[in-house]
């Protein structure tokens, strides 16, 4: 089980007709993002910041953490936990799908999350047949970019809504790595639906801009509908 069925969520002020699902990174859990999220809430969203299961980490001498999947390099030709990867990206499917049993359509859930988090809502959002409204990737990359085609994918997302965000100073995922997921982005889903924000001295972290590009690109995605 990728998960321990233990997420930090913060229900919607009134029924819910939309939800975000946001994935911490590596080390951390989902309660920082919640207290984020709380700061920008709309009352008709539910915010759902599940907390990754603890594993051995590859980069960090094997240290137990937090993670998604195993890491083991940061450099584009680092080899991947490809099992690890499809395995995390199963069970965030089915966070979707306890969502739309709840009566919120697939259609109006973003996926989102932060470094390794945020490659999963990638990685999940590309392969998955769930149509979704929308993805916030934050610090972040795509997994087994070369497992995707050098075209437009074929699934139900190929129109996705992504605003991508990346700090010109980090340290840990270079900003070179946003830009090159950004491109990569643009060949699978429709260009026109890719933003790519760039934060001057942000480093692996976030800052208050973003999240106020984050609110303006939740409330665009996912207005309410009563």
């Amino acid at each position: 089980m990728c998960g321990n069925n233990m997420s930090a969520s913060a229900p919607a002020a009134r029924k819910a007709t939309a939800a975000v699902i946001f994935l911490h990174g590596l080390g951390d859990t989902g309660h920082g993002w919640e207290e984020a999220f709380a700061r920008i809430r709309r009352s008709h969203i539910k915010y759902i910041c599940p907390h990754a299961p603890v594993m051995p980490v590859t980069l960090n001498m094997n240290m137990a953490m937090t993670s998604w999947f195993d890491i083991i390099g940061l450099s584009p030709d680092s080899q991947e936990d490809e099992p690890g990867i499809k395995h995390a990206a199963e069970y965030v499917k089915t966070l979707i799908d306890q969502e739309v049993k709840n009566g919120i359509p697939s259609d109006r859930i973003i996926l989102g999350g932060f470094s390794q988090g945020g490659a999963l809502s990638l990685y999940t959002a590309l392969t998955t047949q769930q149509k979704l409204a929308g993805v916030t990737a934050l610090s972040c990359w795509l997994p087994l970019r070369s497992s995707f085609p050098q075209g437009p994918i074929s699934g139900v997302n190929r129109d996705i809504s992504i605003l991508q965000c990346h700090g010109d100073s980090d340290p840990l995922v270079p900003l070179m790595f946003g830009s090159l997921t950004a491109e990569k982005l643009k060949t699978l889903v429709n260009p026109a639906n890719v933003t790519f924000k760039v934060y001057e001295g942000m480093m692996h972290s976030s800052c208050p801009q973003e999240m106020v590009d984050i609110r303006q690109f939740i409330d665009k995605i996912l207005p309410p509908v009563d």
